[in-house]
């Protein structure tokens, strides 16, 4: 058996292990066996690396744009010769496919930093009117300072790569908290990271959230937060850091409807609303998973029969094989949570296929947090299971018979992060983009958040956007010529 190795933290350009001296044990989610070892922060890491950021940021913010770009478009290089490792890592760490982790991982980083290093200029622009009597009123943006950057487990790389990306475009520094279940992947990117960028710039430090997290958010050298995770941590961090107002983007849980018409290509409707909106690699734990599936009533059977077709091919296992379609639930915690709500279902509505867990759905590796797809039907979007963000491949299936009726049943819920729609008619597709409450409503895809245009959500999914603007703050001039 391989030496489990102790990661350690990123602070001012040093890699040091945890004040504290302990560590938290990773486990493999395909074998519930310990894999590695990350640092337990304390506040006293938090301290130091929140006191490094701000030490490292008015050097930051003074460097001219294209030197910043130059420094993130290296950081993208990284990821071009490191990815595979950095992906088999994550793989491990939270059982998402390896080829998927491949892809975002190697150029789908690489994008990333290339892309957001282009907003170094954006970020500084703007606005101008000239106002009476001759006087000019500007705006400036500036940089916040130090940013907090809250990661969630189920794509710790790429939420680290996107929130770090954007402060350091707009000229801030910041502290990652790493989510403790999946950290490994972005400690190691902390190692190479500190070859690259300069001292304080960026600082990692891993812990648990009482110990790390809450000092992080309620630490008055932070000016703003950005945090992707549930609604229920959410308001914890909004607790936390309210005396000190300090400012935060919350991208959180969400419960989100896929819509499909009587009028929609149903064979393209049935993968999207199975394999690409909740069935998947990651076992439908993601924040815009479509795990509410409203169907129009007279096409259900029909609908139903290509779903089943398609989830009937899915292959649970061994995330690092090729022929895997879904790997495991990430924690036991995590399992624990996505069976309860299973077992809750088969009290309180049809069970339509799957409902297995454990060993039996994947005997080869025993130990794993296996879950296979589980699809229920009810007409009671009261339920538990129609409210409550399970976080795993488990999905309900709402019939309905008018426009009204499915807008409605959309809307009922406390979440707003995403939606579907499949139709082929352009006019009902426009009056569901108006009146279905979402930061973002695809129609005839899924799954489809872009660097190019914002994402958020509405209602308990939280506000602000991960975006350029979010990063920055304006400030107004005027002058009166004399």
């Amino acid at each position: 058996m391989p030496e489990i190795k102790n990661y350690r933290n990123l602070i001012g350009g040093e890699l040091r292990a945890p004040s504290s001296g302990k560590y938290l044990d990773s486990i493999n989610p395909a074998t519930g066996q310990v894999w590695a070892r990350v640092p337990a922060g304390n506040k006293d890491d938090i301290d130091a690396a929140v006191a490094a950021a701000r030490a490292a940021q008015p050097a930051w913010a003074a460097m001219p744009g294209p030197a910043r770009a130059h420094i993130m478009r290296q950081i993208g290089q990284i990821f071009m010769k490191h990815g595979e490792e950095i992906a088999r890592m994550e793989t491990t760490d939270n059982g998402r496919l390896l080829g998927e982790n491949v892809q975002r991982a190697g150029i789908g980083m690489a994008y990333v930093w290339d892309n957001t290093a282009g907003l170094t200029l954006e970020a500084s622009i703007g606005r101008s009117a000239v106002l009476e009597n001759n006087m000019m009123g500007f705006t400036r943006r500036e940089p916040y300072g130090v940013i907090a950057a809250i990661v969630p487990w189920n794509a710790p790389v790429a939420m680290t790569c996107g929130k770090a990306s954007l402060a350091l475009a707009g000229g801030n520094t910041v502290v990652v908290k790493p989510p403790e279940q999946a950290s490994v992947a972005v400690l190691r990117f902390a190692e190479l990271l500190a070859e690259v960028v300069p001292p304080g710039v960026i600082n990692i430090v891993c812990g648990e959230g009482p110990d790390a997290g809450e000092p992080l958010v309620s630490h008055p050298g932070i000016n703003k937060i950005s945090m992707t995770g549930s609604s229920v941590t959410g308001k914890r961090i909004q607790a936390a850091a309210a005396p000190n107002l300090t400012s935060a983007i919350f991208e959180l849980g969400g419960k989100s409807p896929n819509i499909v018409l009587e009028d929609a290509d149903l064979d393209a409707a049935a993968e999207g609303v199975s394999t690409g909106a909740i069935f998947t690699g990651n076992a439908g734990q993601v924040c815009v998973a479509g795990s509410r599936i409203l169907v129009q009533r007279n096409i259900m059977d029909d609908l139903l029969q290509r779903i089943r077709a398609i989830t009937e091919k899915i292959v649970v296992g061994d995330p690092f094989d090729a022929r895997s379609c879904m790997g495991p639930i990430v924690s036991q915690k995590q399992f624990e949570r996505v069976t309860g709500f299973i077992e809750a279902g088969k009290r309180d509505a049809e069970l339509v296929f799957g409902g297995r867990y454990g060993d039996v759905v994947v005997p080869s590796m025993p130990g794993g947090y296996w879950v296979e797809p589980t699809l229920f039907r009810t007409e009671d979007n009261s339920l538990s299971i129609c409210q409550e963000e399970i976080f795993g491949p488990v999905a309900v299936m709402i019939p309905f018979d008018t426009d009204d009726q499915a807008i409605a049943i959309a809307n009922d819920v406390n979440f707003g992060l995403a939606s579907g729609l499949w139709t082929r008619n352009l006019s009902r597709a426009h009056r569901y983009i108006r009146e279905i409450q979402a930061g973002s409503v695809w129609v005839n895809t899924y799954r489809q958040p872009r660097l190019e245009l914002p994402f958020g959500g509405y209602k308990q999914s939280g506000y602000g956007h991960d975006d350029i603007y979010e990063y920055t703050r304006e400030k107004s001039a005027i002058i009166n010529p004399i």
